[in-house]
């Protein structure tokens, strides 16, 4: 299942590592959800998952895994190569 992610939560900062929730759609069936950033890092590492942002023009960047030496992993999108701050661009709840 792919999914699109839509809003997120900040919690404690402004940074990837301070998302705490996203809110998402599925675009294969219109089912929308939310889940907390682990639930997310857990559904793409070990289920199989893929998630992506889209922004008003259509541009898409998928959402990846981040494993930092130190700390929780957590959320990034990455397009074209290169690590973008998509997901902090989305609406906030």
């Amino acid at each position: 299942m792919t999914i699109r992610i839509t809003a997120i939560r900040l919690s404690g900062g402004q940074g990837h590592e301070h998302i705490s929730h996203l809110w998402w759609t599925n675009p294969g069936d219109g089912s929308t959800g939310n889940n907390t950033r682990a639930g997310i890092v857990d559904w793409i590492e070990n289920k199989n998952g893929k998630a992506y942002t889209e922004d008003a023009h259509g541009n898409r960047a998928d959402v990846a895994v981040r494993k930092p030496a130190h700390g929780s992993k957590y959320l990034q999108t990455h397009a074209d190569g290169v690590w973008t701050n998509n997901l902090l661009a989305l609406p906030h709840k």
